[in-house]
């Protein structure tokens, strides 16, 4: 029976309390959670995730047509916001949870994790090393899970300080607005770069991918789309006797402009998701022997405990790719997203039984412990922050499920 270490990293950490026969019943539960959920997937799932594909790809479509003719208000206002809702779309609901896998069960080549690539600066391959491997395997674990910080901010009190961190604020703000920037970088291991133990041969290859798929971006985004505009305004000008020139001129800069904006409304909502997930006050961090000859009991409840949700509506999740049932997503991140809202119920009481919290909270909420974490932990010194006790079912709950309400559908 693998040992835990007598000294925990969270004296608050509630895996202590827990028996191994605990874990270990716990586990079993867990595991038969998921078979239940993956013997179930069939058709009505598959439509769920080709008819995410096909309305991102019709916006898309329709915002990049109605940015032909972006030099007049109407039309940009209409096309960047349409631009902006579907990045976000691509990103968060298709993008992330197909590379995690969650639907290769369907046997589609075309929408598949070996086969699939996003719209963002970040290779497919460098993302599902640096988040499918890294950081699902080692979540929360101080020197290991490099998304703790991202190598560049202090996000838990115990991470030793130096003059760096005082300017986190400001490079947390940088990083929002370029995220996807900040993604693609993020596999390089700079911590392993500055050690001198990173393969010179390895890194010069890493970064040639994220040149290349760099470039592709800027060329859609910032030379081929705008180009397109210029062309359709430069020969509606034609028609109507205008300045073909000037005309051009404008529209290659009003689209440049809406597909920047689009990007960073894409990479603000991604980062502020993610960063709610997993940097608020009710998550808890570990050390590296903590996790030694880890128990898949121990495994699943350092991935519940090591993540938080984001409460909201039917639309706010869609618009999250379900990543506001980030503890879900935690303990199946190969299960379809549509399935995390189905089984939320469950987990709660899972978690209630054995005495365990569930993360959860408004995004306001969660979004400004967040910020004041990064804020606080800029300066030398700090302290944990309280954490939640056990999950105990609100008497809403408890009532409605006196009253039998019906089997909570797979999302939406």
């Amino acid at each position: 029976m693998p040992q835990r270490p007598a000294k925990p990293y969270d004296p608050d950490n509630p895996i202590y309390k827990l028996t191994d026969e605990q874990l270990e019943e716990l586990a079993k539960e867990f595991d038969a959670l998921h078979d239940e959920v993956f013997n179930d997937l069939g058709e009505t799932d598959a439509r769920y995730i080709r008819n995410m594909i096909t309305l991102q790809r019709r916006v898309v479509a329709m915002s990049r047509g109605v940015l032909l003719f972006s030099r007049w208000k109407p039309a940009w206002w209409l096309g960047t916001a349409g631009l902006s809702f579907a990045k976000i779309l691509e990103n968060m609901e298709i993008g992330h949870n197909v590379m995690h896998g969650q639907w290769d069960w369907m046997n589609d080549p075309n929408i598949h994790s070996s086969t699939w690539d996003w719209d963002t600066a970040s290779p497919a391959a460098a993302w599902k090393h640096s988040h499918n491997y890294v950081h699902h395997t080692f979540t929360n674990v101080i020197g290991k899970d490099k998304d703790v910080g991202y190598e560049i901010m202090r996000v838990d009190a115990r991470q030793p300080w130096h003059p760096a961190y005082l300017f986190q604020p400001i490079y947390n703000i940088l990083l929002m607005a370029a995220f996807e920037w900040g993604v693609a970088l993020h596999d390089l291991d700079f911590d392993a770069i500055r050690a001198g133990t990173k393969d010179k041969k390895q890194l010069w290859d890493e970064l040639k991918a994220i040149g290349r798929k760099g470039r592709r971006q800027i060329v859609k985004d910032y030379i081929a789309y705008p180009g397109l505009s210029a062309g359709a305004s430069a020969g509606v000008a034609k028609l109507t006797k205008g300045d073909p020139r000037n005309s051009a001129r404008d529209a290659y800069k009003a689209t440049l402009v809406a597909d920047a904006i689009a990007n960073v409304v894409r990479n603000v909502w991604s980062h502020a998701i993610i960063f709610c997930g997993h940097f608020p006050d009710q998550t808890f961090m570990f050390t590296e022997e903590e996790v030694q000859d880890e128990s898949r009991g121990a495994w699943y409840v350092r991935q519940l405990i090591g993540a938080a949700n984001i409460d909201g509506g039917p639309f706010f999740h869609v618009m999250a790719g379900n990543l506001s049932f980030q503890v879900e997503h935690h303990l199946y991140p190969d299960m379809p997203s549509s399935r995390y809202q189905q089984i939320a119920p469950r987990v709660k009481e899972i978690c209630e039984r054995y005495g365990l919290p569930y993360n959860t909270g408004p995004l306001r909420k969660q979004w400004g412990t967040v910020q004041r974490t990064i804020a606080r932990l800029a300066f030398p010194g700090g302290g944990p922050r309280r954490k939640p006790g056990p999950y105990q079912t609100p008497p809403e709950e408890l009532e409605a499920r006196e009253r039998k309400q019906e089997k909570v559908p797979a999302f939406p």
